[in-house]
C-alpha cells in the first residue's frame, strides 16, 4: 500500500496542504498514521476518501454534511442515491446542452437568411426558427409528392419504350403535369418573400414567382414596397 505525505497527497489530489490540515482538524480526513516527529502519513484508503469528499463538495454539500454522511452506518446507500440523482440531473443538463448546440448550429446555417430579417429580440429569433421549421415541412411535403410523380413519369416511359404502347405514358404525363401544378400551387400558397432592402414581407403573383430566377433559399423579385429587384428570402406564410 502506498503512503503519502501531506504535500504529496495535496499535489496528487489538486488541493492545498492547508486544506488537508483543515480537514484533519474537522475530523473529516485524518491521516492513517504519523511519523515520530508528528508528520501526517496518508495511504490509498485516505486518498479514496479524499476524492469522495471533493466529489461531494462539487455536488454542493457542506463539510459538516459530508462528515455526517460518511459517519453514517447507511453511508453507502445515501451516497449511491445522491450519485444516481446527480447522474440524472447531469444527463438532463447534457440533453439540454445538445439541444442548444443544435439550435446554435441551425442559426449559424441560416445566418445568410437572417441578415434580411429585422431582429430586435430573442423572441424574433425564436419566431424565425419556428418559421424555418414550418417552411421545412412544406419542402418535405413537396418531395413526398414529387417522388411518386417522378416514378409515374419514368415508369410509364420505360413501359412505352419496351411495349410500344405510348398511351400509358401520355396518361402518366397528364397526371404528372396536374401533380406538378398542384405542388407548385401548394408551394407558392405557403411561402412569402422578404425584401433584403426594406424588410417588407410580401407574396408575389404566382407566375411572377414561377419564372423568377432563384436559388434554394431566395428568388429574384421586385419588392412592391421599395420597388427594388433583388434576391428576396423565402419564408413560411404564417397566415395560412
Amino acid at each position: 500500500m502506498s503512503e503519502y505525505t501531506t504535500g504529496a497527497l495535496a499535489k496528487l489530489s489538486g488541493v492545498s496542504v492547508r486544506t488537508l490540515q483543515y480537514y484533519d482538524q474537522k475530523s473529516l480526513l485524518s491521516p492513517s498514521s504519523r511519523t515520530e516527529n508528528g508528520r501526517r502519513i496518508y495511504n490509498d484508503a485516505d486518498l479514496k476518501r479524499l476524492k469522495l469528499i471533493l466529489l461531494l463538495k462539487k455536488l454542493g454539500l457542506s463539510l459538516d454534511a459530508i462528515k455526517e454522511i460518511l459517519a453514517s452506518d447507511n453511508s453507502v446507500n445515501i451516497l449511491n442515491l445522491m450519485l444516481v440523482e446527480q447522474e440524472k440531473a447531469l444527463k438532463l443538463q447534457l440533453a439540454g446542452s445538445k439541444e442548444q448546440l443544435k439550435t446554435i448550429e441551425s442559426i449559424k446555417r441560416d445566418l445568410p437568411d437572417l441578415a434580411a430579417v429585422p431582429i430586435k429580440s430573442i423572441d424574433d429569433i425564436n419566431d424565425i426558427m419556428k418559421n424555418k421549421k414550418s417552411l421545412r415541412k412544406v419542402h418535405i411535403t413537396m418531395i413526398a409528392w414529387g417522388i411518386p410523380i417522378d416514378i409515374i413519369e419514368i415508369g410509364t416511359l420505360i413501359y412505352a419504350i419496351k411495349s410500344g404502347n405510348w398511351m400509358p405514358f401520355i396518361i402518366g404525363m397528364i397526371v404528372a403535369f396536374i401533380g406538378a401544378g398542384w405542388i407548385s400551387k401548394y408551394y407558392f400558397n405557403n411561402t412569402n418573400y422578404i425584401c433584403p432592402n426594406c424588410n417588407t414581407e410580401f407574396k408575389p403573383k404566382f407566375w411572377t414567382a414561377f419564372w423568377a430566377g432563384h436559388n434554394p433559399r431566395a428568388r429574384k423579385l421586385t419588392c412592391p414596397n421599395c420597388g427594388k429587384k433583388d434576391y428576396c428570402v423565402e419564408v413560411f406564410d404564417s397566415k395560412n
